[in-house]
């Protein structure tokens, strides 16, 4: 009898093909939780800050309105764009350069 139950079982489709594709997709999304659990704890663990920053963050007040205050006594009126180099052009005297030409642009302008 139980032979012929197990062939009847190993005959139906159902069984011997549908059986394994849910057990292959309920495996698979208690597996990927697993390790997408294993990922964000690594990354909580990378994120911790060191003490002594910590403390330095947390003993200076910062409010919205210091902020603010710091922006508009600021005087932007002077202030000029000066581009950084392009990666394959030396740095120093390129920016030597453009602070130059800033400098004469403004004598030319307040004459």
């Amino acid at each position: 009898m139980t032979s012929s139950v197990w062939r009847t079982l190993s005959r139906n489709k159902t069984l011997r093909y549908g059986a394994p594709m849910l057990l292959l997709i309920v495996g698979g999304s208690f597996g990927l939780r697993e390790f997408t659990q294993i990922r964000y704890d690594a990354q909580k663990l990378k994120r911790k800050i060191d003490p002594a920053l910590e403390e330095l963050i947390s003993k200076k007040n910062v409010s919205l309105e210091s902020e603010f205050e710091k922006v508009k006594s600021s005087n932007l009126d002077d202030w000029r764009n000066i581009r950084g180099p392009r990666p394959w052009e030396d740095s120093k005297p390129f920016q030597d350069q453009q602070r130059a030409s800033a400098i004469s642009k403004d004598n030319t302008t307040k004459v």
